[in-house]
């Protein structure tokens, strides 16, 4: 990256930038075809060097007076952020740059207020659970929840903090009272979402949707941490008007309360397998309705998305079953064989996007959040060692895919809780 030039023309990084980025970061973790195969440790410090300029360049113009050079930094930061595990610069520079965020949720429009919103997000992902991201949540937690309360606030920006309110708080919040508190903001949200009890459904524009189905999202992303105790009085106070979400006119809104009902069942099961819901036959026969919905006023791609997440959720909800996902990353793979687990993963991809398998292998605390143990360092010639042939590859595939599904018979035979998490 060539240095020079007046800080407040720095231009975010394009794709291309991102995809050299992205398998190299610092040199414990070098890409098998990184600049140190071509110039050796020199070269490779200088390529470190460059980009740490260019990093500073971007936290420098985040507080220009130009909001498109703004807009632009916290851009080029995100970027970095997804794309590399940049700890040791970020943690010195965390006040900094919370400070930048916390001008920009201030101060800024819609576009720059979502892109600071979804900065801090990833400010706190680099940095983990800890009194750093803590700190870090302290400041920027009041002014989320101003923007995320207000009614005149801007709609987009109300929207990206539902959803990085919800991830910083299960990063970030030291105090399960206060993931309370915080859950009951989402709720005031939400549940202005619900059809009314003659089945009619309150007249909601598509973006005002977008922010409650958010808030939803969120609101059961934080249900992954809560206690049994927590978890039994939501249950209580929630499950028996969840469903009236069902009868959104907005598809999005139907899945993600389909979603949560789903995953408050599993959760439910989890702390009693006993556990019983009074008005599940009502619950069945909607999502049921919805997995064979041959409602002519919507959209034929709105139908088929719908359909097949519902008969997922229907088998959830009937018979406690999961439909698994496995996820490849480098050398390794991580099963999502649960809703809590999906609700997770889909949370921090939101925000890290392609970058995900990356951090999968690289960052210390998504892999304790997924339970992968420490990172696996790999160097080039273990990397050129562990490629095995795509046949090969197929093949073993193939005879993991029938012993899993043996497996499965068996579980569900015995009807055994498959895969905690």
């Amino acid at each position: 990256f060539p240095r020079g030039g007046h800080h407040g023309n720095v231009q975010p990084f394009s794709d291309e930038d991102a995809s050299i980025e992205t398998l190299s970061h610092c040199s414990s973790f070098s890409d098998t075809t990184s600049v140190a195969d071509e110039g050796g440790e020199a070269s490779e410090d200088t390529a470190q060097e460059d980009f740490q300029y260019k990093l500073k360049g971007f936290i420098d113009s985040t507080v220009d007076k130009s909001a498109k050079t703004r807009q632009g930094a916290l851009d080029g930061l995100k970027t970095a952020m997804a794309t590399r595990i940049l700890y040791e610069f970020i943690s010195e520079r965390r006040m900094t740059i919370t400070d930048s965020i916390e001008r920009c949720l201030k101060k800024g429009k819609g576009e720059e207020q979502r892109a600071a919103a979804s900065l801090a997000c990833l400010l706190c992902i680099q940095l983990g659970s800890g009194i750093e991201s803590e700190e870090v949540f302290k400041t920027l937690k009041p002014i989320f929840k101003n923007i995320l309360a207000d009614g005149s606030a801007n709609i987009q920006a109300r929207q990206a903090v539902a959803t990085s309110l919800g991830l910083c708080t299960l990063v970030a919040e030291d105090d399960i009272l206060d993931v309370q508190a915080t859950m009951e903001c989402f709720e005031n949200l939400f549940t202005r979402s619900y059809a009314r009890m003659d089945g009619t459904c309150p007249s909601i524009n598509p973006q005002t949707s977008q922010l409650h189905t958010n808030s939803l999202l969120s609101w059961a992303l934080l249900l992954t941490i809560c206690t049994p105790n927590q978890l039994k009085d939501i249950l209580c106070k929630h499950l028996p008007k969840l469903p009236r979400l069902l009868e959104s006119e907005d598809v999005n809104m139907r899945i993600a309360a389909g979603e949560t009902i789903a995953l408050l069942f599993e959760l439910a099961r989890d702390v009693d397998s006993d556990f019983e819901f009074d008005d599940w036959d009502a619950l069945c026969d909607k999502l049921n309705a919805l997995a064979t919905d041959c409602n002519k006023h919507r959209a034929k791609t709105d139908k088929r998305k719908q359909r097949s997440v519902f008969r997922d959720i229907l088998k959830a909800v009937e018979e406690g079953d999961f439909q698994s996902e496995a996820i490849r990353f480098g050398t390794e793979r991580m099963t999502i064989d649960s809703w809590v687990r999906k609700r997770t993963y889909d949370a921090f991809r939101e925000f890290v996007g392609s970058g995900m398998n990356y951090h999968l292998q690289a960052n210390e605390f998504i892999r304790d959040v997924f339970e992968l143990g420490p990172p696996m360092l790999v160097d080039s010639a273990t990397m050129k060692a562990m490629k095995i042939s795509r046949f090969e590859r197929h093949l073993h595939n193939s005879a993991a895919f029938k012993a899993r599904t043996k497996a499965r018979s068996k579980f569900r035979d015995k009807r055994v809780d498959v895969g905690e998490f």
